[in-house]
């Protein structure tokens, strides 16, 4: 089902210039910035246009909202024009729309492989069509509070066809990137990655090693995948 054997990747959670540049060094495709103020990785509107003004053409940069106000998310899109958002929170399909601006929806995959009785199951393809104008549905790990917290969910899980670009985002590392997109890419029609404490030394602190190892873990997922199509 797949249409590209080239996985897009993002960098999440940037807080300083040194860890752009090294993103983009890297060769990834965008930049997270963090607009949740509860976030230890937030960083300011005014911090936030400052880090995407590095970005070279072609690198977009994400700004990450968690139940925001309509009026923020377009200011904050007018001061950073080439950015796409992110909504995180609880946000439905047309408080998404209301921003004006192409979106990234997350969808939190719940944890717990069997859930209580008289509970259902997440079901990632109504969820993919109540969020149909989205430009992805981003795949992250249900913890408390809001984002995934460093947490893997079982991918095995995923319906076989989804009939959406996935961002596969919740706990990758360097050393579990690879077998993620092995698993998941034939689910759906293209498929992303979205790292943060994967490559992080701290909180917002990024390396560039481990994203460098990141990037090469990817690629390397891109070629065996390739090889086994082929």
């Amino acid at each position: 089902m797949a249409l590209s054997t080239r996985t897009r990747i993002k960098i999440c959670g940037l807080t300083r210039e040194e860890d752009v540049d090294a993103a983009v060094a890297a060769g990834i495709d965008a930049i997270g910035l963090v607009m949740y103020e509860h976030s230890a990785r937030h960083v300011s509107l005014e911090r936030a246009a400052e880090l995407a003004s590095r970005l070279p053409p072609f690198v977009t940069p994400v700004l990450l909202f968690v139940n925001a106000d309509t009026t923020k998310i377009i200011a904050a899109c007018a001061r950073i024009p080439c950015a796409i958002v992110q909504f995180h929170g609880d946000e439905t399909p047309e408080e998404c729309r209301k921003a004006g601006r192409t979106f990234l929806r997350a969808a939190r995959i719940p944890l717990d492989e069997n859930p209580e009785p008289g509970t259902a199951r997440f079901d990632l393809l109504k969820y993919a069509q109540d969020y149909s104008s989205a430009q992805a549905i981003l795949l992250d790990a249900h913890v408390e509070g809001y984002g995934g917290g460093g947490k893997t969910f079982n991918w095995s899980l995923l319906p076989p066809s989804v009939n959406a670009h996935l961002v596969l985002s919740g706990g990758l590392t360097p050393a579990n990137v690879t077998d993620g997109i092995l698993q998941v890419r034939p689910r759906c029609t293209t498929l992303a990655v979205d790292v943060s404490s994967g490559v992080e030394v701290s909180k917002g602190i990024k390396s560039a090693d481990k994203i460098k190892q990141f990037v090469a873990a990817v690629r390397a997922a891109d070629e065996q995948f390739k090889n086994l199509a082929g």
